[in-house]
């Protein structure tokens, strides 16, 4: 073999390991891209499943707290054009910035979870009896608090917003035991703090205006 013939022997040979090189490290990203891929879709995949994986509990807080959300509105509502103390007019457009949200939130989880919505009972009132379907008011109560204004109001609005609030509180308190939920627990703690520190708020307030 002469030195040029070797030489162009040891130049294909170059060539086609090198070759093989490229070809390796191509399929190496195709893997890893693949790989990647595959990761991404299987925790988009878990994210899913984490939210809306839920329990008997995380139903019965939604569902019990929905009414009692919305019969907190109509009594916040009452309170445009009925309410004197400004503290109190505030704290009503609080409770109804913060509820209403939420209520979307719920009314949300619930149909993500494929479990019927609560049924609409005038914000969670009993109507046949007269008797409390919910802590802090009655139907009648609400009529009473409508036909009011002023001082009287701004009383009345406290005197019943206290236990509702409390209501929710031993509700989200449930919840955050036995609930499975992540979002729906995370919401319980923030309306334990939130509507607790409301309560001691009002229960001030009460005082202030002789209530």
């Amino acid at each position: 073999m002469t030195r040029t013939t070797a030489r162009l022997v040891r130049l294909a040979g170059g060539l086609m390991a090198g070759a093989i090189v490229l070809a390796g490290c191509s399929n190496d990203g195709e893997g890893s891209s693949t790989a990647s891929s595959s990761e991404s879709s299987a925790t988009a995949d878990t994210s899913a499943d984490d939210a809306t994986a839920h329990n008997d509990a995380d139903v019965a807080f939604v569902q019990g707290m929905l009414p009692h959300h919305e019969g907190a509105l109509r009594m916040a509502q009452l309170a445009d054009g009925r309410a004197y103390d400004p503290r109190v007019i505030d704290l009503a457009n609080r409770i109804e910035a913060a509820q209403g949200p939420e209520i979307e939130t719920m009314t949300g989880w619930l149909e993500a979870w494929g479990e019927p919505l609560p049924e609409d009972d005038m914000g969670g009132m009993d109507h046949g009896s007269g008797g409390m379907d919910m802590e802090g008011m009655t139907e009648e109560d609400m009529t009473a608090l409508d036909s009011t204004s002023g001082a009287e109001f701004d009383r009345m609005f406290l005197e019943m917003m206290i236990p509702h609030h409390q209501g929710a509180v031993d509700m989200a308190e449930t919840e955050i035991a036995d609930g499975s939920n992540p979002d729906a627990v995370d919401m319980a703690r923030e309306i334990v703090e939130s509507q607790t520190a409301e309560i001691e708020e009002m229960q001030t307030l009460l005082t202030e205006l002789g209530g």
